[in-house]
């Protein structure tokens, strides 16, 4: 059996088996509102024929590009006896170790080394994540693509080499499917553990995002930081049958969990992990609309379907425009009802990798009062993913992205939006996505937007 073959067979068989399990076993996190066209505008599509071809197609990513300079020889990776590749890697990569969190359930492709004594480590950027196992001479490596939406890597670490191959089989085994919404994608389980990090798949779980109760999050994982009364699933374990989190909040490190020797920190970070539930989720949004329209595009350059397909092409576009649009926009996110506080070196690490306005003003600024941050308006819109979104799919987002910005919310679902927010966005957005609201392709861009309104004494904010 070709690799072709084996990687659509692998895909095939997870999605059944995720879909059967996911009646009882997990949960799609999120508050949805009973109207979305979902099953009008995401049929399942076979990520192995055209015109995705997803393991015939060529990678082209952050990751093949450290791998060519590897190659060339214009940079080194160093090894250390406790981390191997670890901290050179990350370097190479643009991965702050501060982004660390910690997840001892065993749901990753290294079950034998993960426990609740020797969790796994994700470290991660805009795009690219990185999974390290303390005693593994494995670590794995994935990243968004343009054309694959995530692509996967391993990492053999022998002293004298750091040998990187692209992964599909065993990866795509867990990374397409209905957790993933069908597309090669990642996700942040909240699962129920025992103590031995196994989990029981008939308990309930969750797959979160930024729309998440707090209770349902991060069940499997340790976190680090304070949230107040806020009640969630980390740090705790199954004990006579259900789930201990008395005790198990509000944790300044991990020190009493487990040895932390090795490791590049002992903190797995609360607001890391509420950036990752979002910008997971976020990224397999995108991908999945690009899929779709993409397939949509070919199967009526195939067909002819005429007037009719041009049509249904249309109402598929809008549609995916406004998934997209109410993700960046954080529609439906949970409201914060105590103060979050996580490690500043994070949210520095963070902050720093995104631009700002003459103001000073970022999208990377965090609230962490109400909701995650500052300015709803996810920081992806300047990520390669957004960048790389099918034309027209990419001039559909920002036209219904600008018009929402633009006008007095007409549906309850962009209330959260005030005058004061939607004025701070625009701003924002008129100095570092200028090409917003420029002249393209003989339209114009919405380049006529409205003045910003009086911020009613808000003027310390």
């Amino acid at each position: 059996m070709n690799r072709r073959m084996t990687t659509r067979l692998a895909a095939v068989l997870l999605i059944g088996v995720w879909v059967v399990n996911g009646t009882a076993g997990w949960t799609q996190s999120t508050a949805g509102d009973g109207s979305s066209h979902e099953a009008d505008i995401h049929q399942m599509i076979d990520i192995e024929e055209p015109p995705i071809r997803y393991s015939d197609t060529e990678d082209d990513n952050r990751v093949t590009r450290l791998m060519a300079k590897l190659k060339a020889k214009e940079i080194k990776l160093d090894y250390d006896p406790e981390t191997g590749y670890l901290r050179s890697m990350l370097k190479a990569l643009e991965v702050p170790e501060s982004s660390q969190t910690l997840v001892f359930s065993k749901t990753s492709l290294q079950v034998q080394h993960i426990s609740k004594r020797n969790p796994r480590a994700i470290y991660f950027n805009d795009d690219t994540y990185v999974g390290w196992v303390r005693g593994s001479s494995l670590m794995e490596i994935s990243t968004t693509d343009p054309k694959l939406g995530a692509a996967f890597y391993t990492v053999d670490m022998m002293p004298w080499k750091a040998d990187i191959e692209r992964a599909n089989y065993d990866c795509l085994a867990c990374h397409v499917t209905s957790m993933t919404r069908g597309i090669p994608g990642h996700t942040v389980r909240s699962v129920q553990p025992h103590v031995d990090g196994s989990i029981d798949a008939q308990r309930q779980s969750f797959v979160t995002d930024h729309t998440s109760p707090f209770s349902e999050r991060w069940g499997g994982w340790y976190v680090t930081g304070r949230h107040g009364d806020m009640r969630h699933m980390g740090n705790a374990t199954l004990v006579g049958g259900r789930l201990a989190t008395e005790r198990s909040g509000n944790r300044l490190s991990l020190r009493g969990e487990f040895d932390s020797f090795g490791y590049l920190s002992p903190y797995s970070d609360i607001v890391a992990l509420m950036v990752m539930e979002h910008q997971t989720q976020m990224h397999n949004v995108l991908t999945r609309a690009d899929f779709a329209i993409r397939h949509a595009t070919y199967q009526q350059a195939q067909h002819e379907t005429g007037e009719e397909g041009e049509a249904e092409l249309r109402f598929k576009l809008q549609a995916l425009s406004q998934e997209i649009v109410d993700g960046l926009l954080f529609v439906r996110e949970t409201p914060l009802t105590d103060e979050v506080k996580g490690l500043l070196s994070f949210r520095s690490d963070f902050r720093q990798r995104g631009p700002a306005d003459s103001q000073g003003r970022s999208l990377r600024q965090f609230d962490l009062k109400e909701r995650l941050f500052r300015y709803p308006l996810s920081y992806l819109i300047y990520s390669s993913a957004f960048d790389n979104l099918t034309p027209m799919l990419r001039r559909q987002v920002v036209s219904d992205l600008l018009e929402v910005l633009q006008t007095e919310p007409s549906s309850f679902k962009h209330q959260h939006l005030t005058p004061e927010l939607r004025g701070d966005i625009l701003e924002i957005l008129r100095e570092t996505k200028t090409e917003w609201f420029a002249e393209h392709d003989g339209d114009v861009a919405l380049s006529d937007a409205p003045p910003r309104p009086e911020r009613s004494g808000l003027a310390g904010r």
